[in-house]
Order: C-alpha cells, then sequence, then structure tokens
C-alpha cells in the first residue's frame, strides 16, 4: 500500500486515525498505542503477507537481545551480544539484498556460472534493520535502562517511517510515544494535513511529471545509443530533480502523517539542491541517513585510524608531509570508505559503488578545501561573495555526475551519459530543428552538430520541466521554512538555508510563504490535494523504498 493510492487515503489513513483517536479517548493511550502496532503490521502485511514473520523474527530477536543487554551489567557480555546481533541483523540483510550480486563477482572475476532463484528485497528491510541497530548501540552503551516489548514494536513498526525512514532515535521517539494523548487536535491535522498535501504535490505532480521524460534516455543510454550533450544533461539533471521532489515528497508525507498523531519525527530532507559545498548537501539529503553513517561508520574507522596514528603506526612520515598523510589516512579513508558502504547500502551494483566512490571523493575533497581555503582568503565575506555561486554550481554538477550512475542500470550506462555530458559524444538535436532553425541550423551541422530523426517534443518537454523544476528548487522556500513557527518537524542540526542566500529579496519572498491557520492557507491546501489526488490515476511508488 502506498501513501499516493485511493486506498491509502480513503481507506487507510481514515480508519488509522478514526480508531487511533477513540481508543485513546475511550480506552486510553495504551490501548490506542496497540491499534497503531496493529495497524502498522496490517500496512506492512498489505505489500507481501510473506515477509511479515521474517519483520516480526527480527524484532523479537533484537528485542530479546536487547532485554539480554539491560540484565547484563558486565560491559564485555553486551559487546558480544551486541556483535552476535549486527552479525544476524547484516547477515539477514546480506542474504536477501547482495547475494545475487556476490554470486554475479564471483562469476564476473572466475568464470563460474552460479545461478540463485529470484529473491525479492523485503520492504523497508534496510531501515527497519538500521533502526533496531541504533537502539540496540543506546542499550550497549548503557543509555537505555529499561523498555517495554509495546514500546519496542512502536518505534519499529510505526507506520510512516517504517518503509523508507526516516532512521529515528530512540531519545527522540519514546518520550513522544509515551507523553501523546493520541486525540483529535486541530492544530497537528492542520499542520499534518499541511505537509502531506505539499508532498502528495510533489510526488504526484513535479516528481511522476518528469519522469516520464525522462525515462526513455536512461533506456536510449541502457541500450548502447551514444547519448550526446544536450541529451545527456536532460537525462541527468531531469532524474535529479525527479529524485529531488519524489524524496522530498515522501518525507514531507511521513513528517505529516505522524503529525496526525501527535508524532513529530526528525528532519529527513532540507533543500538540499541549494547547497554551496557537497557536506553540505550530505547534511541536507536523507539527514538521519548521514548522521547514522557519521556515528556509526566514520567516527569508529576515524577515532581507530587517530588510535594507530597517535600510537606510532606510521613511520618515516615528518613536517609538512605529515599534514598530508593525516589528513589522507584520518579524513580522506574513513570518508571514502564510509560513502562506498553507503552506495553499496543503496543498491547491489556497480553502478551504486561508482556513486559511493565519487562522493566518498567529492566530501574528502571538500573537508580538504576548508582547510586548506583559509590560506588562500583571509577575508571570510570576500569568500562567500566570490566562491558561494561557484560553490553552488561545483557542488550541482558533482551531484549530477553521480547520480547519473545512481540511475543508471550498470557503469557502462552511467559512463555513457558522462561522457556525453562533457562533450565526449558530440552535440545533437532533433531532426526538425535543422529546417526550423534555416542557416544557424544549416551553420550549426557544418560546425558538427548532428540532427536525429526523433521527436522534438520530448526534448523541449524535458527541458521546460528541468527548468521549471530547478527554478523552484534553488528558489522556493521548503515547506518546513513556511511551517517553522509550527515545529512540522524535531530539530536538525542543519544550517537553515537562508544562512546561503542573500538577505534582502530572500527574507522578503519568504516572508510571503509562512504559514498561518488561516482560509487563505486551508484553500490552497486543499487545492493542491486535489490536484494531487486527480493525478493518482497512475500510482508509482517512492524511488527509496527500493531501498
Amino acid at each position: 500500500m502506498l501513501f499516493n493510492s485511493y486506498q491509502f487515503i480513503f481507506a487507510y489513513l481514515p480508519i488509522v486515525l478514526i480508531g487511533c483517536f477513540l481508543l485513546a479517548r475511550f480506552a486510553g493511550a495504551g490501548v490506542a498505542q496497540l491499534w497503531l502496532i496493529g495497524i502498522s503490521l496490517y500496512f506492512y502485511a498489505s505489500w507481501n503477507a510473506f515477509y511479515l514473520p521474517l519483520l516480526l523474527g527480527s524484532i523479537l530477536f533484537n528485542y530479546a537481545i536487547a532485554i539480554l543487554m539491560v540484565r547484563h551489567d558486565d560491559e564485555m557480555r553486551r559487546k558480544h551480544l551486541m556483535l552476535l546481533a549486527i552479525a544476524v541483523d547484516l547477515g539477514l540483510l546480506a542474504y536477501y539484498k547482495y547475494t545475487n550480486f556476490f554470486l554475479g563477482t564471483v562469476n564476473d572475476l572466475t568464470g563460474t556460472k552460479f545461478i540463485v532463484a529470484t529473491i525479492i528485497l523485503p520492504l523497508g528491510i534496510s531501515f527497519y534493520t538500521f533502526q533496531q541497530l541504533t537502539l540496540l548501540v543506546d542499550v550497549s552503551a548503557g543509555r537505555i535502562k529499561s523498555f517495554r516489548f509495546r514500546d519496542f514494536l512502536l518505534f519499529v513498526l510505526f507506520f510512516p517511517h517504517l518503509i523508507a525512514g526516516p532512521i529515528v532515535h530512540h531519545r527522540e521517539m519514546m518520550p513522544q510515544f509515551e507523553e501523546a494523548s493520541y486525540r483529535f487536535k486541530w492544530s497537528n491535522m492542520a499542520v499534518g494535513l499541511t505537509l502531506f498535501a505539499a508532498g502528495l504535490f510533489k510526488k504526484t505532480i513535479l516528481a511522476d511529471g518528469i519522469a516520464s521524460h525522462i525515462a526513455p534516455l536512461y533506456t536510449e543510454a541502457a541500450v548502447g545509443h551514444t547519448v550526446t550533450l544536450l541529451y545527456a544533461w536532460a537525462a541527468v539533471v531531469g532524474f535529479t530533480l525527479q529524485i529531488y521532489f519524489d524524496f522530498s515528497g515522501y518525507s514531507e508525507m511521513a513528517l505529516g502523517l505522524a503529525r496526525m498523531i501527535g508524532i513529530k519525527l526528525p528532519m529527513n530532507f532540507y533543500s538540499p539542491l541549494k547547497s554551496v559545498g557537497i557536506i553540505e548537501f550530505w547534511s541536507r539529503w536523507h539527514m538521519t541517513l548521514t548522521r547514522f553513517l557519521t556515528a556509526y561508520l566514520f567516527n569508529p574507522q576515524a577515532t581507530a585510524l587517530h588510535r594507530w596514528w597517535m600510537g606510532g603506526g606510521r613511520k618515516g612520515v615528518r613536517g609538512v608531509k605529515t599534514k598530508y598523510s593525516a589528513f589522507l589516512m584520518l579524513v580522506g579513508l574513513p570518508t571514502f570508505s564510509t560513502m562506498f558502504l553507503a552506495g553499496l547500502w543503496h543498491g547491489a551494483g556497480y553502478q551504486f559503488l561508482v556513486f559511493g566512490a565519487l562522493h566518498g571523493i567529492y566530501l574528502a575533497t571538500n573537508q580538504g578545501w576548508r582547510l586548506y581555503r583559509t590560506k588562500l582568503f583571509k577575508d571570510t565575506p570576500r569568500y562567500h561573495a566570490i566562491m558561494r555561486p561557484l560553490g553552488l554550481v561545483a557542488t550541482l554538477t558533482c551531484v549530477f555526475v553521480a547520480n547519473a550512475y545512481f540511475r543508471a542500470d550498470s557503469v557502462r550506462t552511467g559512463s555513457n551519459l558522462v561522457a556525453g555530458m562533457f562533450g565526449f559524444h558530440g552535440v545533437g538535436l532533433p531532426e526538425v530543428f535543422l529546417s526550423r532553425l534555416g542557416g544557424l541550423g544549416t551553420m550549426l551541422s557544418s560546425l558538427g552538430v548532428v540532427f536525429f530523426p526523433t521527436s522534438a517534443s520530448n526534448f523541449l518537454e524535458v527541458y521546460a520541466w528541468a527548468i521549471v523544476l530547478l527554478f523552484v528548487a534553488l528558489t522556493f522556500p521548503n515547506i518546513l521554512q513556511a511551517l517553522r513557527d509550527y515545529e512540522p518537524a524535531l530539530p536538525s542540526t542543519a544550517p537553515p538555508v537562508a544562512a546561503n542566500a542573500p538577505s534582502g529579496w530572500w527574507q522578503r519572498w519568504t516572508g510571503l510563504l509562512v504559514w498561518r491557520p488561516t482560509v487563505g492557507w486551508a484553500l490552497a491546501t486543499a487545492a493542491i490535494s486535489a490536484v494531487g489526488i486527480l493525478a493518482l490515476n497512475q500510482v508509482t511508488e517512492f524511488l527509496y523504498w527500493q531501498f
């Protein structure tokens, strides 16, 4: 069952809310929690009931590990239990997600012909696995002393974040679950409906609107046709905007669904395309995954390497070289390995490894630049005035190049697109332009521009979509900014986007779109809801649900 479906909007969601509010009123908050647990299990089972026992088995196993940790004061015993949980949880994830990829790699390297029956990836397995591991880490560290089984179930199963996040922490959610009344409140419903309507509009109108124009371009690249400059940029920029509005839409719908019940989820998406550096980009894109990777992959690696380095592990490195070597070892290496694994987490394919490796290089380079730029620019305001526009363009270009692989079905397809982006396949236009441009068309042809016998309408439509969506992404305030006075999400450590934007016109523009519980905003919310719902005739899955 998808958030963007008639079944969910007109049947499931009303039943969830009415049942929750009535039970909380007449039977108490505890019974309302049990209702949410049961209805969340139904939500998951509606996709494929066959994998419901896997989800429940995972929960029971991890709950048992958590209870054993709580009951044992011995730190070493807790550490062994934690290692057992990691081995089992990641082992299951590896089996369902990476078995065929591993065997395919072995076949490629050794010439063997291992064949495995099709393994269907259980919905949300990456997210509910990581979710439980965060809790176990807190229990192992002694930060959690006790909890009820009902709390554990609700922490994992709460349907707004069950499938694709955000990845939440115990300290964020448990106090809310315990203190929430689970009763109807106008303020929660108004904010929740606004978030849900904005997300639905982004998904069904903006993301799905450009998706049909992008797919043929990637298909052409996948079958081996060389993709020329303008077509390559259309494909890659178009897909970046598609996944931007798709994931942004999902994140806001999840926030809205939880808020209707009186629960605030952490912020997970905050205008990343406005970033002026790749570090800032990852602080705004899938923010809860970024903090998970930082806390549980990057920090342990960096700490271990630092201990080794300070303990005399390096040999024969002195003077200036020590600074460069230390940076590469203590920052560059853990950054690269973390993002390489993040690429593998996103998908079982070589193209995802390239995606992760590119972002690892980007982030390490950005970290190095932050250290080096102080030598070039002593005047911080002057630096920002010069480098902000350049940083925005550089960040977007890096994201576009990496996303060429993220969307591709293979490294070869992604490389075909990247080569086209940088002009290695020349420039091509629809053949109809040759006659329409007259003498200019003849001149372009003489300069090497190739005119293809393809439709001009899709070419023009994809560029129109890309220009409009890029304008929206770069200039419009996001819905969290519009709702900021009503705390639409848990606070985040991400800096406000306005800090990287001109103060005058930006403040005036964003001031016009500050949400208030007024008739005007109610009508606007109703309008975008109606438009989003009318577009549900072709229901498509959220892109991040595949992970």
